[in-house]
């Protein structure tokens, strides 16, 4: 009797702890937490300025495009990341992405979220201790940039979400921040916005079957012309965004 007793209080504890994992992991994809994603948007108001997105089809080929190059070159850090979210790994993902990022704009975008986010969340997730730590021993040491995606596969891994959760996360806030960005931009309404982010839930699944679970030896640009226009962002003469 007392041996089944204290399993129904182990029982307990485990979905007590499980329970409180969720929480965090809801919140690490909420927009309210402060990373600094609704500051960037993604290359769209150079490319609105520059008229390869002028209207609401428009918008749905550049979201679709963004999704891919996202999933062809940042899905695997977040992979990897997620996989070994420890120093050691974190930091040799950074040094491979700062060097695969030629184009300036996205390059400071990425750092300016990541910094954000790991300052934030080594903050807010104050039960994984590791996060604050290696934060701390990272700060101007000068061997990471703090790009967004390995880090926020390096969050995802501690908060103990799985890399196919923590893929398909990646490619979530992503649509979510430059759907956001085009509202903003009066490209489409909220409604309207609403309703597009639903409609691409199908392709952008399609597009994570094609790029997830792979080596950050295997990320590639597919979509090269927006990383073109995301870097004449810098020449806009009014800009609402930072990239």
């Amino acid at each position: 009797m007392e041996a089944g007793t204290e399993l129904n209080k182990e029982s307990e504890k485990c979905t007590s702890m499980d329970s409180h994992l969720q929480w965090s992991q809801w919140q690490l994809l909420d927009s309210i937490l402060p990373t600094g994603g609704f500051a960037h948007s993604f290359g769209l108001e150079a490319a609105i300025q520059t008229r390869i997105v002028s209207g609401p089809e428009d918008l749905r080929t550049f979201v679709i495009h963004v999704l891919e190059n996202t999933g062809s070159l940042l899905l695997p850090f977040v992979y990897s990341a997620t996989l070994s979210p420890n120093l050691e790994t974190w930091h040799k993902l950074d040094r491979t992405l700062d060097a695969m990022l030629t184009n300036e704009v996205g390059r400071k975008a990425s750092i300016a979220q990541g910094s954000a986010l790991i300052r934030v969340a080594a903050a807010v997730f104050s039960e994984i201790p590791s996060l604050k730590s290696m934060r701390d021993t990272s700060l101007g040491s000068g061997v990471v940039s703090f790009h967004h995606a390995p880090i926020f596969g390096l969050i995802c891994g501690l908060l103990g979400l799985d890399s196919r959760t923590s893929q398909r996360a990646y490619l979530f806030i992503t649509t979510r921040d430059v759907i956001s960005a085009a509202t903003r931009l009066n490209l489409v309404g909220p409604m309207g916005a609403a309703v597009l982010q639903h409609q691409i839930v199908l392709l952008a699944e399609a597009i994570l079957e094609k790029w997830m679970d792979r080596n950050a030896e295997e990320a590639c640009q597919t979509i090269p012309l927006l990383d073109t226009v995301q870097g004449c962002h810098g020449y806009l003469f009014s800009r609402m965004f930072c990239s």
